[in-house]
């Protein structure tokens, strides 16, 4: 439940990473241009800040959320390869001989085996 909620807050902000690096002022013009009137509230120089703080902010947080269901998955993988090796035991240490053990005494014969009748 958990990976699946970290899983889904990586995509949100990778979502939001790719359109604060779309909304930034490039060389070019970019689409920053589009939002002329935020910089004319703010100032080109604060807004120009908040998108730098806003992209290195977000791809700080991927990069832990990552780190993290990395740890999460390792964790789950060693847990089933204890749960596998203690099965593995259990099976072990119930073992079935190969052959057939013998019985210690010879059984009596009785009067009807020895002339073949039943």
């Amino acid at each position: 439940m958990l990976y699946t909620i970290i899983i889904i807050l990586i995509i949100i902000a990778s979502v939001l990473l790719g359109l604060v690096v779309l909304m930034q002022n490039s060389k070019g013009g970019g689409l920053s241009s589009t939002f002329s009137s935020s910089n004319q509230i703010m100032g080109v120089r604060k807004t120009t800040d908040f998108m730098e703080k806003a992209t290195w902010s977000l791809a700080v947080f991927i990069v832990v959320l990552c780190f993290i269901t990395s740890f999460m998955v390792n964790a789950k993988h060693k847990r089933v390869q204890e749960e596998g090796s203690k099965a593995t035991q259990a099976k072990s240490a119930v073992t079935i001989p190969a052959a057939p053990v013998a019985p210690a005494a010879a059984l009596p014969v009785t009067q009807e085996q020895e002339t073949g009748e039943e």
